[in-house]
């Protein structure tokens, strides 16, 4: 199947289970900012226990490689587990909700786009930025997660909230990738 498909059955999936969930990562700073490929779709997952089960039956071998183990250990360590779709080597990575206060914040904050005609729920363009700016930082200074966040800032620029932006660019410590970040975007006033 297509990655779009594959992000509808994972979204339908989601939904039908009552798992709260936020698309992220790349589809997401494509869809707010600049597309570009990707071979991963990456989604914040709020899952129990309970619901892990049901989760991996959704997605059955040989068509997906989603383990039960794997899954129940990212719940109870807050950890990411993987599904894969074994005939294109797609994968979803499933980050599972923290308790911090940025990913509660983010989660909270999350909206809903229309995506290949169905309706997802995504992180907002100021957590984009923020996570985009975060995993360059933790990478190592990778430019591909800092230019997707340039585009991203650079498209929804008008619309952001920029009381929350400079809030949390403080509080995760991001002041220098910030900084960076405006004196590279090209915005037109």
């Amino acid at each position: 199947m297509s990655q779009q498909e594959l992000l509808i059955k994972v979204v339908q999936t989601l939904e039908d289970l009552a798992i709260e969930y936020m698309i992220t990562g790349s589809i997401v700073s494509s869809l707010q900012g600049e597309p570009r490929s990707t071979h991963d779709i990456d989604i914040v997952i709020n899952l129990s226990q309970s619901r892990a089960k049901p989760l991996v039956e959704a997605f059955p071998p040989p068509v997906f490689y989603l383990d039960q183990e794997a899954v129940e250990t990212a719940v109870s360590e807050k950890g990411m587990a993987n599904l894969i779709d074994t005939g294109s080597g797609d994968k979803v990575d499933f980050w599972l909700l923290t308790d911090t206060a940025f990913d509660l914040s983010r989660f909270a904050r999350r909206c809903y786009e229309e995506i290949l005609g169905t309706r997802m729920a995504v992180s907002s363009p100021e957590d984009t930025i923020l996570m985009k700016l975060r995993w360059s930082k933790m990478s190592g200074g990778s430019e591909k997660q800092f230019t997707d966040a340039v585009r991203v800032y650079e498209v929804q620029h008008e619309k952001l909230d920029r009381e929350y932006l400079h809030e949390w660019t403080q509080r995760l410590g991001l002041e220098q990738e910030m900084a960076r970040l405006r004196s590279e975007a090209r915005i037109d006033y």
